[in-house]
């Protein structure tokens, strides 16, 4: 989800004392831990530019890890300078990097400063240390659900609220944006989830959030588990199939019979989200949001055919060829939201509209999980003639902001009966960009960001720049794409969830609120409505 997490760091530089030595804001870790065969750095920095560069920190000769249990040193050695000791123009800090990578043993440690008597953050090493990250992650959805109670056992006592905007003339009863007055414009557009800042709900963008997840499941089915404590839990469906549902059904009840599909529901904010109680309104069919949709009910219906839910398989593939038939027939239909030209000024708040290429690519894509999911001659042979006018291709460069198209290329690659020639063109170029490619894997191997997560430009949403493109490199040994073989990008991969889970300059766990699963120090909150600056909840 698009969540906007601001950096909120006040003065946190300093020290505070545990087990006689004092914790240092300077030696950062994964604050959950690390995999027994994964590497395994801690970073050690000096701030030099920016807005902590009134505090230092110089680290002594000696780095000690240190078994949290026993007090007992298992590894000791030497911290080793980054670049020569020059200051990385990205963070501003001068960093040196303690490996104890060779490590693997379960338990709970620390990294110890033996020469300044400072320490990092308590941290695990386990087979299962991200297992319980994961889980919460996958549960914000659950928090985000629209027109669903949160109450515990499901819910924390922080976070519970009734079921919103199912009062008079709201999801249930939306009406359309320009004629809010007519029952004749009635539609049940109940469920789907929250954006990330408003309760406002875009059909491009849910769209998008359930092919990622259709993408992990396929990528990895046997960690999606029955457990993650969510409502449907038990009911012997692996539990993010179970919310992607959540998502599926709200899109199909955004479509018409005649196939095309509501672009955007507008919704009333209130804190908390129950207490809203003005109209939902929603804006008409445009192309993007029907070939969203497509594409979407397309994956999906080949994933849950493979789960054994055949008669669900069947609705969502019946909609997502009703949504591809009525998008060729109507290929340019464009609505702009909150738009003063389209007399839409309120209708939610961010644009879900995208321009021709956007159009084309969401066309690209439906095609190749339509031709995945039947086989049909007329969803290749789009696809065929089409593909070579995604960026990637044309540009022959790879990038985190061209992901959800290069995995679509990437996609069609894995398909039984893809053109071979078109898989060998896609595959090349992926590979040779990613491997040749100054920001990609030369960016690795030349080190080139003290934090070990490099990525071109930070811009707003930079951590999920961040896990895109550490998906980017699990995909060139997935897709037999490169040279690196799955265990090497395994661990490039995992460095940028380190870099997430507290290897950054701010030391900070960028998902919120996981005190309570492992982060000692770390997000607490961001804006969102149902939690708005001076409201009982903030």
């Amino acid at each position: 989800m698009r969540l906007l997490i601001p950096f909120l760091v006040v003065s946190l530089f300093g020290t505070l004392s545990i087990n006689a030595q004092s914790y240092s804001d300077f030696i950062v870790v994964d604050q959950f831990g690390y995999l027994p065969d994964a590497p395994k750095i801690a970073v050690i920095r000096n701030p030099r530019t920016g807005f902590d560069s009134g505090e230092s920190f110089s680290p002594g000769a000696t780095y000690n890890l240190i078994d949290s249990e026993t007090g007992s040193v298992v590894f000791s050695g030497a911290p080793a300078v980054w670049n020569g000791g020059s200051t990385d123009p990205s963070s501003g800090d001068r960093v040196w990097w303690f490996d104890f990578s060779s490590v693997a043993e379960t338990g709970n440690y620390y990294v110890l400063d033996a020469d300044n008597e400072v320490r990092s953050f308590e941290f695990r090493i386990s087979p299962s240390v991200y297992n319980e990250v994961l889980k919460q992650a996958v549960r914000t959805f659950f928090y985000q659900r629209s027109g669903y109670a949160k109450e515990t056992p499901f819910a924390e006592a922080a976070w519970a609220d009734g079921a919103s905007h199912l009062g008079p003339l709201q999801d249930t009863e939306a009406r359309l944006f320009s004629d809010p007055d007519n029952p004749d414009t009635e539609k049940d557009v109940s469920g789907g989830w929250y954006d990330a800042g408003d309760y406002n709900k875009y059909t491009n963008w849910t769209a998008s959030y359930v092919i990622e997840m259709m993408y992990a499941f396929q990528e990895n089915p046997d960690v999606w588990t029955d457990n993650f404590n969510i409502p449907e839990s038990g009911n012997g469906i692996p539990d993010l199939l179970d919310e992607a549902r959540w998502g599926l059904d709200h899109l199909q009840k955004m479509q018409n019979e005649d196939g095309s599909v509501l672009s955007v529901v507008g919704v009333a904010h209130g804190s908390p989200p129950s207490s809203a109680s003005g109209q939902s309104l929603y804006g008409p069919a445009n192309t993007s949001a029907t070939l969203s949709t497509a594409a979407a009910c397309a994956l999906a219906a080949t994933v849950y055919n493979s789960a054994g839910m055949v008669a669900y398989a069947n609705e969502l593939e019946q909609n997502a060829i009703a949504a591809w038939n009525w998008a060729v027939d109507n290929p340019n239909v464009i609505f702009n939201n909150n738009d003063a030209e389209f007399n839409s000024q309120g209708l939610a708040a961010g644009q879900q509209e995208v321009d021709d290429y956007g159009r084309l690519t969401k066309k690209i894509m439906a095609a190749c999980f339509l031709f995945d999911l039947t086989g049909e001659e007329v969803y290749r042979s789009f696809f065929d003639n089409n593909y070579e006018d995604v960026e990637m291709i044309k540009w022959n460069y790879a990038f985190p902001f061209q992901t959800a198209n290069q995995d679509m290329l990437l996609y069609y690659t894995s398909l039984e009966n893809a053109t071979p020639a078109v898989v060998e063109h896609i595959t090349t170029v992926y590979g040779n960009s990613m491997m040749n490619g100054d920001d990609n894997y030369a960016a690795i191997t030349g080190q080139k960001d003290p934090y070990m997560a490099h990525i071109k430009d930070y811009v707003w949403g930079s951590n999920s720049i961040k896990s895109l493109k550490g998906n980017m490199f699990l995909n060139v040994a997935r897709f037999d794409a490169g040279t690196i073989n799955m265990e090497e990008a395994r661990d490039i991969a995992v460095k940028y969830i380190n870099y997430l889970h507290g290897i950054n300059p701010l030391n900070f766990v960028y998902l919120s609120n996981m005190f309570s699963y492992g982060a000692d120090q770390g997000v607490r909150e961001f804006y969102h409505t149902w939690f708005s600056d001076g409201s009982s909840l903030w």
